[in-house]
Parts: C-alpha cells; structure tokens; sequence
C-alpha cells in the first residue's frame, strides 16, 4: 500500500513539474509567418508556456474559434457579424477583436512585367474580367493570368469586398492554397497577377497602386501604410471568445509591446504606431 502511495504521488508530482500553459492559435495564412515567429520569440523567454501555431486561412481560424477547438484565432480580416452570431449561440459571447498589425496588400507581378503602375479601378476590371490583356493598362500584348486565393482566406475575402467592390471574381481566376504559392506561380509566369500581405513580396515585383487616374502611386511600403497613402492598407487581428486572462493576456500583451511589434517589422509588415 505504501508503494502505490509513494508512486501516486511520483507521478502527480512529475505531472505538476513539466505541467505547463499550452496556447493553441488558428487561421490567417498572411498571418501564420508573422504568429510562428511570435510564439518562438515568446516561447524562448517563456519556457513554461507552449505556443502551437498552424494556418488554413481566416475562415478556419474563425470556424475554430466558433468550435472551440482554438484558443486564437488569427485573421487577416474583420469577422462577420453572422459569424459573431454563431460565436454567441455557443459561447454567449461575442468575442473579442484585438488589432495586432498594419498590412499593406500589395499587387505582385513577374518581375519582367513592364507596368508602372495601377490604379484601384483597373485592378477591379482585371480581377472581374473587364480587362484581359496587359496591353490595356500599358503592358505587353499578352493575355493576363489571374491568381487569386481560395475563398476562405481573409485576404481574398478582404480584396473581393474593398477592391472589387464585392463584384465576383473572373471565373478564369486560379485558386491558390497559400500566399506562398502564389507569388511562387507568379515568379514563374511573366503574364501573372496576384495579391497578398507585404510580408510575401519576394522573388517577384509590387505594383504601386493609385487611388484614380489623377492621383500618385504608392508602393506598400511602411510610410505610406502609415500614412494611409496605400490605398489597399488593412490591419491583421486577432481574435478570442472572452476577455482574455493568465497566461493568453501576458502573451497577447507582449505581442502589442514594442517587442513584439518589433516582430512586425522584421517579418515585413508594419506596426501599430
């Protein structure tokens, strides 16, 4: 008897040792470079908490928060107010929106693309299929390919509502799974156009975009984010079922401090002052 009791109490008290606070975050694929980069950084100066970290775009990170199967959700986009609906019929809750970035979303094109620049209107023409050679907006005679995201991405949701207007996307459009593959078809194809978080704009070229015909064009770059010039500028959130407390407050907390938002600039998107 006296053994079992010594061995009930090893291992309640092993649990006890390497028992520590496991923080499960969902969602945004612009965001989960941004969030994989946070929870290592965090998880280094706090050992005892383990941060898991996975994408699959807004969508599911919304759909999971509404599950409960995430602790975070990251989204690179505002959640519904249906959506909100749903969070509230199981939780009693609306949720709580935390603004953690500023993202530019640039316009990618081949970096043998000659384009100078666009305006928000041609871009909507080009993405619903009113325009379809780069001829029309100063480029080569050539037929314009379109790459897009998948629709439970925020970025796709994001760009279809403020860029189109909530015009339908072309059905010649391609589907991407992630940003990365994306900008990885675009390096590749000297006639393609895509969008995405600033954070992803390498191997191929950002487009400055103008609000109209009459105004300057602006690269999605820090000041011009700043500044609200970039007229396809958004933030990043996150968000969570209640008020948030112990371990996910100090660490959504130290991910608004400037060491946290110092992240944000090392990974290419842009702070929140």
């Amino acid at each position: 008897m006296k053994k079992c009791i010594a061995l009930f109490f090893l291992v309640t008290f092993s649990s006890s040792l390497f028992a520590g606070e496991v923080i499960t975050v969902k969602g945004s694929d612009t965001m989960v470079i941004l969030a994989q980069r946070w929870a290592e950084m965090y998880m280094k100066k706090n050992p005892n908490v383990t941060i898991q970290v996975t994408g699959g775009g807004s969508g599911t990170g919304i759909s999971a928060l509404i599950n409960g199967t995430t602790d975070i959700c990251n989204a690179s986009r505002p959640m519904k107010p249906a959506e909100k609906q749903k969070l509230k019929l199981r939780f009693s809750t609306l949720g709580v929106e935390i603004k953690t970035a500023k993202d530019g979303i640039g316009i990618y094109v081949n970096e043998k693309n000659p384009v100078k620049e666009l305006t928000v209107q041609q871009i909507r023409d080009i993405y619903t299929g009113k325009i379809t050679n780069w001829k029309q907006v100063g480029g080569a005679d050539s037929r314009i390919i379109l790459y897009s995201r998948e629709n439970n991405s925020g970025t796709y949701v994001y760009f279809k509502e403020n860029v189109l207007d909530d015009e339908d996307y072309s059905p010649s459009c391609q589907n991407m799974p992630g940003t990365a593959a994306l900008v990885n078809a675009i390096s590749k194809d000297p006639n393609g156009i895509g969008y995405g978080g600033s954070a992803y704009a390498k191997g191929i070229r950002e487009v400055p975009v103008k609000t109209d015909e009459n105004a300057p064009a602006y690269f999605p770059n820090a000041e011009n984010v700043k500044s609200g010039q970039y007229p396809i500028t958004r933030f990043l959130f996150m968000y969570v079922k209640s008020k948030p407390t112990g371990a996910m407050k100090e660490y959504i907390d130290w991910i608004l401090s400037e060491e946290g938002q110092n992240v944000v600039v090392k990974v290419g998107y842009f702070p929140l002052r």
